[in-house]
């Protein structure tokens, strides 16, 4: 189990936080192996240390505030971020930034892969070194997938649903801390049960354990637990395929997503009761059910559909966002409720204006395009959604050429193919980029791809067409002309 869960965090964290200007034939990553014994230089500490980790959704979300200061007698520009090796698999979307001057993230990648070590770790290169004695703020971001548990595992149909936090009072740290706090913030007021860690202050919904003005070594842990009210689905997505296909000659932006969607709340205890589950749509009470999804689409989106692997779905609607400006929204209503442990696959798709989303860049012989695309759209949700896997396919019309991309995700894997439709002649340029412990909030990251497409370009279908309607008229113009009678002619 250990050793699966090492690879999966290897394979989640082959990453580059930016990817401009990138070659698809280099390599993604520069991945340093380390031994089990390794240990980071210390030669740096934390001054001051604000730990925020908000559970108001189904994935945790945490931000470290952290003053640093080099405390070696040269300039030091690499900062190590720990984590055990139970965790590190699912930890997504990890950005570090100077907090008093906001700017690109600094580039961070796992350095150590040992199926031996107990800790695992992020290595964070600071854009300019650190003299000796200065001191430097980090905004230090990251989520972390599947590490809440439903307690009890097993509830009735209209029961409330508690999940356990399990988690250090200090912050896992690479090197010594003078003084931190650590702060929780819970969805709501109802947490009946507080194990370890001192007495926390607590301020309604929010939990605070500290200030710690000690000095707290390098990789010290206070274990604590708490259980918490979350009557909400625990919506987690094994698996999204995501493709966008432009149309130059149709002007049109058509998207398919693919979804293998499970709740990862707690199990109903009974079986279902459908005339139970029936009464409660007249008062609509909190449950741990997932009987909706919301997915805004941008302002223009227009013929949706829905299906799963039966067929169409009818129990969606659709509402046109009814200016250039609003967006519009489209409301699913799975076949069944999913419950905790239940699986649900489906697919989704609509069309847009090409217009909206490319652009040309002058009048080049070359024929520039560029375009503007959100990395992930898919369900809007109060209780948040992620996903485990998320593989964006882009594709380009035919003879598209020289295809460039720039996005904030981090990739584990880059790939440039061909996809073969209707009269394609060698296929259209495809680019495929696989993202791994994504979530919901990176539908505020966009998707920029560059690339060229020749005016001859442009001219391939018809002319394919053509061809082959000139082809048919002709094999029939010289079968009209055989001459397959038996007898002698005269």
């Amino acid at each position: 189990m250990r050793s699966s869960t090492l690879l999966s965090a290897c394979a989640a964290l082959f990453s580059v936080t930016a990817l401009a200007d990138s070659n698809l034939s280099e390599p993604l990553s520069s991945q340093q192996i380390l031994p089990d014994s390794f240990k980071p230089p210390q030669v740096f500490q934390n001054v001051n240390l604000l730990r925020s980790t908000n559970l108001e959704k189904g994935y945790i979300r945490e931000t470290v505030n952290v003053v640093i200061e080099n405390v070696d007698s040269k300039v030091q520009d690499q900062y190590y971020i720990p984590f055990s090796a139970d965790v590190i698999g699912n930890v997504g979307g990890l950005e570090v930034r100077d907090k008093k001057n906001p700017g690109p993230a600094f580039k961070s990648e796992v350095v150590e892969y040992d199926p031996n070590s107990s800790t695992q770790f992020f290595l964070t290169t600071l854009p300019t070194p650190l003299p000796p004695k200065s001191q430097l703020t980090l905004s230090i971001t990251y989520h972390i997938l599947s590490s809440l548990v439903p307690l009890p595992k097993k509830i009735s149909q209209q029961e409330r649903q508690y999940l356990l936090y399990t988690f250090s009072t200090y912050t896992p740290s690479a090197y010594p801390t003078l003084k931190q706090k650590t702060k929780l913030k819970f969805p709501t007021t109802d947490i009946p049960d507080v194990i370890g860690g001192g007495n926390p202050d607590r301020q309604g919904s929010t939990f605070t354990y500290g200030p710690y003005n000690e000095l707290v070594p390098a990789g010290a842990r206070e274990e604590a637990s708490v259980r918490y009210e979350f009557t909400k689905p625990l919506i987690y997505a094994t698996h999204l395929e995501r493709d966008i296909e432009v149309s130059h000659w149709g002007g049109n932006l058509a998207t398919e997503e693919r979804y293998w969607l499970t709740n990862q709340g707690a199990q109903l205890k009974e079986n279902f009761n459908r005339v139970q589950w029936a009464a409660t749509q007249y008062y609509n009470p909190p449950t741990s059910a997932l009987r909706e999804l919301k997915v805004p689409l941008k302002a223009g989106s227009m013929n949706p559909y829905f299906t799963d692997d039966i067929g169409n779905v009818s129990t969606s609607r659709f509402r046109p966002g009814g200016s250039k400006n609003k967006e519009a929204m489209l409301e699913l209503k799975p076949r069944y409720p999913v419950f905790g442990g239940w699986k649900y696959s489906f697919r989704i798709g609509w069309d847009a204006d090409l217009v909206s989303f490319l652009r040309k860049l002058g009048t080049t012989p070359e024929g520039g395009h560029v375009l503007k695309v959100p990395f992930l759209e898919g369900p809007k949700m109060g209780e948040g959604v992620s996903y485990a896997k998320v593989e964006v396919r882009v594709i380009l019309p035919e003879g598209a050429r020289n295809v460039r991309f720039e996005t904030e995700v981090p990739l584990v894997g880059v790939d440039e193919g061909t996809h073969r439709t209707f009269m394609d002649t060698v296929g259209r340029t495809t680019l495929k980029l696989t993202a791994m412990n994504v979530v919901d909030e990176a539908r505020d990251k966009t998707l920029i791809v560059t690339y060229d497409y020749p005016f001859s370009a442009a001219f391939r279908k018809p002319i394919t067409i053509f061809l082959g309607v000139a082809a048919v008229f002709a094999t029939a113009w010289g079968i009209g002309r055989l001459d397959v009678s038996i007898g002698k002619q005269s």
